[in-house]
């Protein structure tokens, strides 16, 4: 039969799982709502909204952004870390080792996923990805 087989199927052969979280359409109250990537879609009046949050999720979404460290700690500015992987520098002829300690990060924005900015010895000012370091 198909990948379905065995579970209980609801409208257009996908499991009650995975339609029960859609919300109904708030114009029309239509149930047969889809998604769109970050859309919600009412196939019948047309109507595309963006979902809410969940009482859960929006609590969180409302703070400051969470980074861990490559082992799951969570860093804050201030902290001293630790390099866990041998990195290579452009225009530099030798990178940073592995071990190297950094103190005094600041957590940023970062473009690329370099959310830590630092200084370290030797190398000057940079910023790093919070996957290649540990804190100390």
């Amino acid at each position: 039969m198909g990948f379905f087989a065995f579970r209980a199927r609801s409208r257009c052969g996908y499991p009650e799982a995975v339609i029960e979280n859609l919300p109904p359409c708030p114009k029309c109250s239509c149930e047969y709502t889809y998604e769109m990537n970050a859309l919600v879609v009412c196939p019948e009046c047309g109507h595309e909204w963006v979902p809410a949050e969940g009482g859960a999720q929006a609590g969180e979404g409302s703070g400051e952004k969470v980074v861990k460290d490559a082992v799951g700690n969570v860093l804050s500015d201030g902290d001293s870390v630790t390099v866990v992987k041998a990195l290579k520098v452009k225009g530099s002829p030798s990178g940073i080792k592995a071990g190297t300690k950094v103190r005094n990060i600041r957590l940023i924005d970062g473009v690329d996923g370099h959310d830590i900015d630092c200084r370290i010895d030797g190398f000057g000012a940079m910023q790093l990805k919070s996957s290649v370091v540990k804190k100390a």
